[in-house]
């Protein structure tokens, strides 16, 4: 594949080659109606083209897509997403097509002469207001998604979780049976203190360190996100969610989770694009893959950033409780 990628890069440097040298022989030369005429029909032939490789794209290739989200939080995100991509489908198709077909309808023709407008005060008010409205209104609807996945003031009984991100790894720590996370600080690691955790703060000792993130379904998740060291992005793209984590201060984000990983292994798209990976990878004499959700980085923080994954299982009630339950205290730990 990747040698011919090559192939085509080396056609297509001979060809703009080829085309910047014949610019220097159209010193004097005029186009006849025949070469308008071809030109016209190529043009129209590859906007044929252009909208032939665009259907055979979303009928092909939405496999790669995401499936639908796994927490409450991200419908509304999906419902701007295809509202915003729809009005974008509809501007592209309609000006792609006015360019290809007055491209073709108005090509050089001996004796047509273009109508010159030097100005129109009623066209420029129709592309300016038109626009400015729509676009208004996407970023005012933008913001009160963005208001409504943030907002965690109404949340019951919510589950606080920080995120720890270094170079090149994450952590994570529960908030205990106190429900607040105990202070941290990157002057206070030491040994097995991996996160800087402030242990002379009562409300760090009952705090749970793992590496690993289990959630539970149905029960909304405040987000506490430090660095160690560069800029990092926790981006779980499942759940629509991502934050950039900043050296020196806290950023938060919440989310509830509303599939667990059992049930997203069970979904159509998934199921698809699991099936895909498993094929390509069976050709390389690779062993199956499984879904999981992950942590992602969506920072480019240095040589191993591929690195930075973290597991996230999605689980009942109970069975994170479970879990929960048998993992082992800040204190218990560092004594």
């Amino acid at each position: 594949m990747t040698a011919l990628l090559y192939v085509l890069l080396a056609i297509v440097i001979c060809i703009a080659i080829w085309q910047i040298t014949s610019i220097f022989n159209l010193k004097g030369a005029i186009a006849t109606e025949k070469d308008n005429n071809t030109q016209g029909i190529l043009f129209a032939l590859f906007g044929v083209f252009f909208y032939g490789l665009m259907i055979y794209s979303f009928a092909k290739l939405s496999v790669v897509l995401l499936p639908e989200s796994a927490s409450v939080e991200g419908e509304d995100y999906d419902k701007l997403y295809i509202i915003t991509m729809i009005l974008i489908l509809v501007v592209q198709a309609i000006t792609q097509f006015l360019l290809f077909y007055f491209a073709f309808k108005y090509r050089g023709i001996k004796g047509r002469k273009a109508l010159f407008y030097a100005d129109s005060s009623k066209l420029e008010a129709i592309w300016t207001i038109i626009p400015a409205v729509v676009l208004s209104g996407l970023v005012l609807y933008g913001l009160s998604v963005w208001q409504e996945v943030m907002d965690s003031s109404d949340a019951k009984d919510p589950l606080i979780v920080e995120v720890y991100a270094k170079q090149f790894q994450w952590e994570a720590r529960y908030a205990g049976a106190d429900k607040e996370l105990g202070r941290a600080n990157v002057r206070n690691i030491k040994g097995i203190n991996t996160m800087g955790v402030d242990m002379t703060d009562k409300n760090a000792q009952d705090d749970i360190p793992t590496r690993e993130l289990h959630l539970p379904k149905g029960r909304k998740v405040i987000f506490k996100f430090r660095s160690q060291d560069v800029l990092h992005s926790a981006f779980m793209p499942h759940f629509r969610a991502q934050m950039n984590c900043v050296p020196g201060m806290v950023t938060s984000f919440s989310f509830t989770p509303k599939i667990t990983t059992q049930e997203m292994r069970l979904n159509e798209k998934t199921v698809a694009k699991v099936d895909g990976i498993n094929k390509i990878r069976k050709e390389k004499g690779e062993d199956p893959y499984q879904f999981d959700y992950l942590l992602l980085c969506n920072k480019i923080c240095g040589a191993s950033h591929y690195n930075m994954q973290m597991k996230i299982v999605v689980e009942e009630p109970s069975e994170f409780n479970t879990w929960l339950e048998q993992q082992k205290t800040m204190r218990q730990v560092i004594n």
